[in-house]
């Protein structure tokens, strides 16, 4: 027995139902709305931001794209060798859609990024070419060359110190002092762009016992 499997003409020339413009838009106002919930979601926890400039040689270049963390400041504590994103003390505060969405977006004010040498209550003392937090020296493999410039500074509360890697050609605090911790926008956690670049950023400072005197 033959059997025959197919659309039979009656069904091919069945007209479709016509979709109604109202359901239309209404598809396309979700879609819309889930997109918008999305863009926010992503841009309140992270931002992408473009390194401008070589005070952070060799760890960072100029140029390069990198992913930070907005919740670091927010629920965790910084720590000593934290790259991070922050509103430089000079510059006037925010405007609210900027502070909302935490970087500079069409204002001509720049946010800096450099890393966390000073925390807190400690005192940063710069000689020798030496970086020392109270009397304890900092190993630091990441800078450039050592700081050609001296100097001591106590950090007070609610702010950090920063400076950056390549000590002899940065911006930061050894010339126009310290980071309000509510100025801070966010942590640097990877450069993403460009590819060959790709890499997770530590906090790679460690301290070393000061010398014992003979």
């Amino acid at each position: 027995m033959n059997e025959h499997f197919g659309t039979s003409s009656e069904e091919m020339a069945a007209p479709l139902p016509e979709r109604k413009a109202g359901t239309f838009f209404r598809d396309l106002l979700e879609t819309l709305a889930l997109a918008l919930v999305l863009f926010l979601i992503i841009n309140l926890l992270t931002a992408r931001v473009r390194v401008d400039g070589f005070s952070m040689l060799p760890t960072l270049d100029n140029n390069q794209y990198v992913l930070v963390s907005r919740l670091t400041p927010a629920f965790n504590e910084l720590q000593r060798g934290d790259i991070v994103v922050f509103r430089p003390p000079m510059q006037p505060p925010a405007p609210w859609l900027e502070e909302l969405f935490g970087f500079s977006t069409w204002t001509r004010n720049e946010d800096f990024i450099k890393r966390v040498i000073g925390l807190p209550g400690e005192t940063v003392t710069i000689a020798d070419g030496q970086v020392r937090i109270n009397d304890m020296v900092l190993d630091e493999p990441y800078i450039t060359e050592s700081p050609a410039y001296s100097g001591s500074w106590t950090v007070p509360e609610g702010h950090l110190f920063v400076l950056g890697d390549n000590r002899n050609n940065s911006s930061d605090s050894h010339s126009w002092g310290f980071v309000p911790l509510k100025n801070v926008l966010g942590k640097a956690v990877l450069v993403y762009w460009p590819v060959s670049a790709w890499k997770i950023l530590k906090s790679d400072v460690v301290l070393a016992a000061p010398a014992v005197e003979p």
